[in-house]
């Protein structure tokens, strides 16, 4: 068989990648960009065996993916999505982890209301049920909130560039269909693979002028990996946050670090204090409340969970509460991550300034309309 009917051939093309990724700790070797890309692609196309394609995701995490798998990776999910350009010069593109959240209340999917509210157009994008956590995710509580959650992309940008909106939510199963169908073969597979670090990256609404993404990370590889997958990806600042779960929003009683980079340059950490920007709490992030019902992840038997559907409502109630000016850690939660982004953008000169600025917007009550 000749090299070139294996490149052709996607079948044959993943048996030389197999062959090569998945031969043990000592003897596996990495393969280039070019054909991460294709397998990742035969793989979006439904054009390997489910089998095959399980292999694939976990012989190269197993051996640890090589900055040019990822990038191939990244490609291939770019290639599957169809990007719009909102009406509106500078975007921010939320990228929350899709597995969602399972040990907090989560704040972050009222982000994007905020900083509408600050004068800055906001996306944040995700999915249903994703692993390996299968937790609560912003489309839970956006839907439970009565945000219209099943917006294609070009409507989700209108909503950006309306001035009386200014914010969006969309989702993979609009924006990206053919990643979104793998959901079930990502829960076979059971471990964390490389679609779970670049599916964030997909970059499916930009702005006119730049498009600005803000993601969250907790193991100390990831900064230099995000930042390195963001330049790939066309973003033109990238605001990388050390927060809870892996989210976008740091602990609230402790000092942390967070990465970003300007004109897709160097990544350059930074010290973040809440109590720099007067946040005063006793809790790390917002506490589960303790009557929630519990439950079993999907297709877990043994595991126990918090009840998706009733954490969401309680996200929303917070979330809503919060946006019209009741303080408390939620309240805080919004005000730390929007000074983070007001500042990283300019917006603001200094992180104090920048949560004045957000706590104006939110005791005026104006960021809890913007859901309405």
């Amino acid at each position: 068989m000749s090299s070139t009917e294996t490149a052709t051939d996607p079948r044959l093309q993943m048996r030389s990648i197999i062959q090569r990724i998945a031969t043990g700790p000592e003897l596996s070797k990495d393969i280039s960009a070019e054909e991460a890309r294709a397998g990742m692609n035969a793989i979006l196309a439904h054009q390997v065996d489910p089998i095959q394609a399980g292999i694939f995701l976990i012989a190269l995490r197993m051996k640890r993916e090589s900055d040019d798998e990822l990038r191939g990776i990244l490609d291939a999910v770019r290639d599957a999505t169809t990007p719009v350009v909102a009406a509106v010069d500078d975007v921010v593109d939320i990228a929350d982890p899709y597995d969602g959240y399972n040990r907090c209340l989560p704040a972050a999917p009222f982000l994007p209301a905020l900083l509408a509210e600050c004068g800055v157009p906001a996306l944040t994008h995700g999915a249903d049920a994703v692993g390996p956590k299968f937790g609560v995710t912003h489309r839970h509580c956006l839907e439970a909130a009565g945000v219209p959650v099943g917006l294609d992309t070009a409507a989700a940008a209108a909503r950006l560039a309306d001035p009386q909106i200014g914010w969006t939510y969309l989702d993979q199963r609009a924006f990206c269909p053919a990643l979104h169908s793998l959901v079930d073969l990502r829960s076979t597979v059971v471990k964390r693979q490389a679609l779970t670090t670049v599916e964030v990256l997909a970059r499916p609404i930009q702005g006119r002028r730049r498009t600005h993404l803000v993601t969250g990370y907790v193991h100390k590889p990831y900064p230099r990996i995000y930042a390195l997958l963001a330049r790939h990806a066309g973003y033109d600042s990238a605001l990388l946050v050390r927060g809870v779960e892996g989210g976008v929003i740091p602990s609230l009683r402790q000092v942390g670090t967070c990465f970003n980079y300007q004109g897709r340059g160097e990544e350059q950490p930074f010290e973040i204090d809440p109590a720099a920007m007067g946040i005063e709490q006793s809790v790390r992030a917002v506490a589960l409340p303790a009557d929630l019902p519990q439950t079993t992840r999907p297709g877990d038997d043994i595991a126990v969970a918090v009840d998706v559907p009733a954490t969401a409502r309680a996200a929303a109630a917070a979330g809503m509460a919060a946006l019209a000016g009741t303080r408390g850690a939620t309240y805080d939660s919004l005000v730390f991550s929007a000074a983070l982004i007001l500042w990283h953008l300019g917006r603001e000169s200094s992180l104090a300034a920048a949560a004045g600025r957000a706590r104006e917007a939110l005791d005026s009550g104006r960021a809890a309309l913007r859901v309405r």
